[in-house]
């Protein structure tokens, strides 16, 4: 095992944070976000900052937060299940024709992406008639769904079958990669999509009603919680975990329709199960950590026990890593979900151009125009520097190159 590398930070009336950060900026705001989530009566042993750590709603994306006997949806967050696959072909870099314009357009096609804001209008990120595949993949999810919105109707008219094998907006993408090999891989990132973040923001207002009922004061009122053995805490790990089969699901469905759009771009015969890893960043589980029962929720952090595999993408235009988790007890068997961002989307929409940015993604076909600014490369924290943070957590297994990115 690499020597350790994380630094102790004690709080006063709380429980202790580890952080993997040495060589990454972190943010003082994060800093305070995480203190305060360490203070909470339940936390379990302590809480685990991840070297892409930065302020979040709630609780700080890049923190793991284990508990006993209590969830605090916010923690969760509302992108339930958001997480990446990726799957290696058998095509090569040679394979590819020399513009990859037509492959762009083609999975922008076979993938709904991107928001249509405002009433009346159909919104461009969903399907108006979703396809046979979609339907009968939504059937794996349907019985359980009902049960849900039998108990919360308020969650039936969401956009749930309309948004299975979605992209969305924001930080989700699809991509066409290259390995060190210049073998050609495809990789995504999305979660459960409309229906999810109504499960997360109705629970997180819920838990917020029982905290004012119970006269619970907080830290931070988006640290309200549900104690285990009511109705509630109940109700809400069933959700969530259906939301996170969701997105799993969803995951599995638009790189489906991702190959097929490979497929009719690209004439040689390939296949694409040679190694395929699905992993959810955003999510609650039950799990064993130092001889004790946990709720271990991740936000923003991967699982990487040991042997485990795991997907840590880099910005836009940098570079993504796959890797095999080192099962390191102090992180819970955890490691970071990407780079991390150094700037809000509003400050990067501020501070870098457009020059800059076509600059920074020189070789990649992707979008190059004001709308993604937020999503840039200097928006983020070096990737580099991330995964030498957290070399005692995971190690690489393949390093890869977008040379395609798709995104909403």
């Amino acid at each position: 095992m690499t020597q350790t590398t994380y630094e102790y930070q004690d709080v006063e009336g709380g429980s202790p944070i580890k952080m993997w950060t040495r060589g990454v900026p972190v943010d003082d705001k994060a800093r305070e976000q995480l203190t305060k989530a360490a203070k909470m009566p339940f936390i379990f042993k302590h809480v685990a900052a991840m070297p892409d750590v930065h302020v979040g709603i709630g609780a700080t994306v890049g923190s793991v937060i284990p508990t006993k006997g209590a969830v605090i949806p916010a923690a969760v967050g509302v992108d339930i299940g958001c997480g990446m696959m990726a799957a290696r072909t058998s095509l090569m870099a040679s394979d590819l024709p020399d513009n990859l314009a037509g492959i762009r357009s083609a999975i922008e096609a076979a993938v709904p992406h991107g928001r249509t804001a405002g009433r009346g209008k159909r919104d461009k990120g969903s399907w108006g008639d979703p396809p046979p595949a979609v339907v009968d993949a939504w059937v794996k999810l349907a019985e359980r769904f009902g049960r849900i919105v039998a108990k919360y109707p308020r969650l039936k008219n969401t956009n749930n079958l309309v948004h299975l094998g979605t992209l969305g907006t924001g930080n989700h993408f699809i991509e066409l990669c290259l390995d060190t090999e210049q073998r050609v891989w495809v990789m995504l990132h999305s979660g459960s999509r409309g229906v999810g973040n109504a499960i997360g923001t109705f629970f997180i207002e819920l838990a917020k009603q029982d905290m004012r009922k119970w006269h619970i004061n907080l830290p931070d009122q988006d640290l309200a919680y549900f104690p285990e053995g009511t109705d509630h805490f109940d109700d809400y790990v069933e959700a969530v975990e259906w939301a996170q089969d969701f997105a799993a699901l969803n995951r599995r469905v638009m790189m489906t329709h991702v190959l097929d759009a490979l497929r009719g771009q690209i004439a040689k015969p390939f296949e694409a199960d040679c190694e395929a890893v699905n992993c959810h960043h955003n999510y609650v589980t039950r799990e064993n950590h130092f001889g004790e029962n946990v709720l271990v929720t991740r936000k923003g952090a991967v699982r990487a026990a040991k042997g485990t595999m795991g997907i840590i993408p880099g910005s836009m235009g940098a570079k993504s890593f796959i890797v095999r988790g080192l099962g390191n007890a102090e992180s819970f068997d955890s490691c970071s979900h990407g780079a991390g961002r150094v700037m809000s989307r509003t400050q990067a929409k501020k501070l870098v151009t457009l020059d800059e940015h076509v600059a920074d993604t020189a070789g990649v076909e992707c979008r190059k125009d004001e709308g993604v600014i937020d999503e840039t490369p200097k928006a983020y924290k070096p990737i580099e520097a991330v995964m030498a943070a957290q070399a005692d957590l995971v190690e690489i297994v393949h390093t890869l190159k977008q040379v395609v990115c798709v995104k909403g």
